[in-house]
């Protein structure tokens, strides 16, 4: 068969794309959310769907995306379904997970960026433009509890608090607010969520269960940039955002910016398989950061000047997973020695605050071992982005 009814029109069937294995043990195990490229998706999705069920879409007003709902075949009928017993029935050969019970469901969320303006989202937090995002709400192994410094961080907090702060030890959102708490010095609790057994305190603030989410007496909210400001609002601690207006709106424009290019490049990096291609991805994330400290303040070391602020923080978790993520998966390079890239990314590294919130790097390594397979030749990496910022 060449084509799909139904859900799947419009689907080509690509016979033995390449790297269909590893492609199909990517599909078959999500353990958190995934980004594909509109060509990854149509190429590898059809030939894992012995495995899904479609069981819904739904089309949202006045917003340029769709969720698609998936159970896994294992499952079973759907309820009130009867037993064929029809004897000349082909049945459908399945592939059993290792586990007892199958309750494996996915949402894929596909987008139309022609269709309207897309809400300001992040990747975790929403999915990114341009993309088709799968998330599925079962995983084989992931760590539950933070390691490391982030750990000790963790028990300093864990009494009760009027101000509570969900979170996943692995999610880079989660310590965007975990650092502005920590820097504010306002009290907190800490409540760690296994993302894939999620408590009713969290579905009452985000009905999604995403993390970040925040509760504050009897008033709930989620998205980490929101949270952000809305603890800046409270007047508490330490203010990273700058008095002067025009200054403010500086750091905003530059932390949208974090938002709209940084974190989705990172991804791309990460998520791309063909070593080439992870190639072009790094230079475009490298431009990314080159774009932002050209705004930022020439001697920093922080972005704006000797003080860690708000955009410093925006940024934080992705700077300090170059290291910890992409240098081992993707040969991400260490910064130029007495650039102004070096120095801020050193300056956030060293930061006590970031420290206090992350965990150790083997937690990080375990996160995104998935994408381990296919990495590139890291000398090219490394000249692709030096080549692109006019060093040797």
């Amino acid at each position: 068969m060449d084509s799909f009814p139904g859900h799947l029109q419009g689907m080509k069937l690509i016979r033995d794309p390449p790297d269909l294995d590893t492609w199909r043990m990517i599909l078959f195990h999500v353990d958190e959310m995934i980004t594909l490229s509109e060509e990854q998706f149509q190429i590898y999705f059809p030939h894992i769907d012995n495995v899904y069920s479609h069981r819904s879409t739904q089309r949202y007003k006045r917003k340029p995306f769709a969720s698609h709902y998936w159970d896994c075949r294992l499952k079973g009928r759907a309820s009130g379904t009867p037993k064929s017993d029809d004897p000349n029935k082909k049945k459908r050969k399945r592939v059993a997970r290792e586990r007892d019970l199958c309750d494996v469901k996915i949402k894929i969320t596909e987008y139309f960026p022609t269709a309207g303006a897309l809400e300001d989202v992040a990747i975790s937090e929403d999915m990114l433009p341009d993309m088709h995002s799968i998330t599925m709400s079962d995983q084989k192994s992931y760590h539950t509890k933070a390691t490391g410094q982030a750990a000790v961080t963790a028990v300093q907090h864990a009494a009760e608090s009027r101000l509570k702060l969900y979170g996943s030890c692995f999610c880079p959102f989660v310590q965007r607010v975990w650092i502005a708490l920590e820097m504010k010095k306002i009290p907190y609790q800490y409540i760690e969520v296994d993302p894939y057994q999620k408590p009713q305190s969290l579905l009452d603030v985000n009905p999604r269960g995403l993390v970040p989410a925040l509760r504050h007496d009897d008033w709930g909210c989620y998205e980490s940039t929101v949270l952000m400001e809305y603890l800046e609002d409270l007047k508490l601690g330490r203010a990273l955002l700058p008095e002067d207006a025009k200054m403010r709106a500086h750091c905003r424009l530059w932390a949208d910016h974090i938002n709209r290019n940084i974190v989705p490049n990172f991804y791309r990096v990460l998520q791309e398989q063909d070593p080439e291609k992870q190639v072009e991805n790094a230079k475009e994330l490298q431009t990314a950061f080159d774009k932002l400290l050209a705004a930022a303040h020439p001697d920093g070391p922080f972005f704006m000047g000797s003080q860690m602020s708000f955009v410093d923080v925006q940024a934080a978790p992705w700077v300090i997973r170059l290291r910890r993520v992409l240098t081992p998966y993707r040969g991400w390079p260490d910064a130029e020695p007495g650039t102004r890239w070096a120095s801020w990314v050193d300056a956030i590294d060293a930061n006590e605050h970031v420290r206090a919130t992350t965990s150790s790097d083997e937690l990080y390594l375990d996160s995104y071992a998935r994408y381990a397979e296919n990495r590139p030749n890291t000398s090219q990496v490394a000249n692709a982005i030096n080549s692109g910022r006019g060093l040797p």
